[in-house]
């Protein structure tokens, strides 16, 4: 293990293309005592791709807890240990964070091998701007999808899922209904062969006609020129009366939208005070 310290190797791997990996990872890989993984097979065929002969071990959500101090324990002894996940880089929306903290309250050396990650790949080819917020995968239940969704609508920069290409058509309706006024580009197959990319506004995407295989990568634009003012400048009370003059000849949905353009605010926060002003 010439050249390797003992600790723990974050290291990134292809997302698709076994080609895209660096000199570094495969270099750290070969001389790695231990290589932890998500999936076994589908490692083995990076590291057969490579000659990599060195062991896998299966590490995911389900053994992290119980393997975690076996792991530390290695690394204690002097071995170098890898971190892989099955694409990308690992621990964003993958095992590993328990094992990462771990070695951060054991004062155990970290070291991040840098490389390929589906959310900067993504993203830098999507045509929108350079600021994102990246949520990771979507809850795949309604009610909990309703209220991280409600959360996000006001964000003024893209935003970035995973989502199960068999889930699109489920959230294509979410983002219709709690993201208008954006720009979506879906990213399917990145590197791959079939690789494919969508783009259109949110409120004009279709759903797909035919199932769609794998995990895809959505980036969010923000909002089109929409801007919302700072609290402070946030009158409700004034707000509220506007509301309960126009309520009285208009429909709660027509207040609302002549209220969100005429004062430039969310449409949410729009509505609760509209709400509120009916209520009253």
């Amino acid at each position: 293990m010439t050249n390797f310290l003992p600790g723990l190797y974050i290291v990134s791997t292809p997302i698709g293309n076994l080609e895209d990996i660096t000199l570094r990872a495969l270099r750290v890989l070969k001389n790695s005592n231990k290589i932890l993984c998500e999936d076994t097979r589908r490692s083995l065929k990076l590291l057969n791709h490579y000659n990599i002969k060195n062991k896998l071990f299966s590490y995911h959500k389900f053994n992290e807890k119980k393997n975690s101090p076996l792991i530390i324990e290695s690394i204690k002894k002097g071995e170098v240990i890898s971190l892989i996940s099955d694409a990308g880089t690992p621990i964003l929306s993958d095992p590993g964070l328990l094992l990462l903290k771990e070695c951060i309250n054991k004062k155990i050396k970290i070291f991040p091998i840098p490389g390929v990650s589906a959310i900067t790949t993504a993203t830098s080819i999507s045509g929108f701007n350079e600021k994102y917020f990246f949520y990771g995968f979507l809850p795949k239940k309604e009610n909990e999808l309703k209220k991280v969704v409600k959360d996000m609508i006001n964000y003024n920069f893209n935003i970035v899922f995973f989502i199960p290409a068999i889930k699109i058509n489920f959230y294509i309706r979410f983002f219709k209904k709690y993201f208008f006024k954006r720009k979506i580009f879906i990213a399917k197959e990145m590197t791959k062969l079939h690789e494919t990319f969508y783009r259109e506004n949110v409120e004009d995407i279709e759903e797909f006609k035919n199932k769609l295989k794998g995990e895809l990568t959505i980036v969010l634009s923000k909002p089109d020129n929409v801007q919302y003012p700072k609290e402070v400048n946030f009158d409700k009370r004034r707000l509220i009366k506007e509301a309960k003059k126009y309520l009285k000849r208009y429909s709660l949905k027509d207040v609302v939208k002549l209220i969100v353009e005429k004062n430039n605010l969310s449409k949410k926060k729009v509505y609760d005070l509209c709400l509120k002003a009916k209520n009253e």
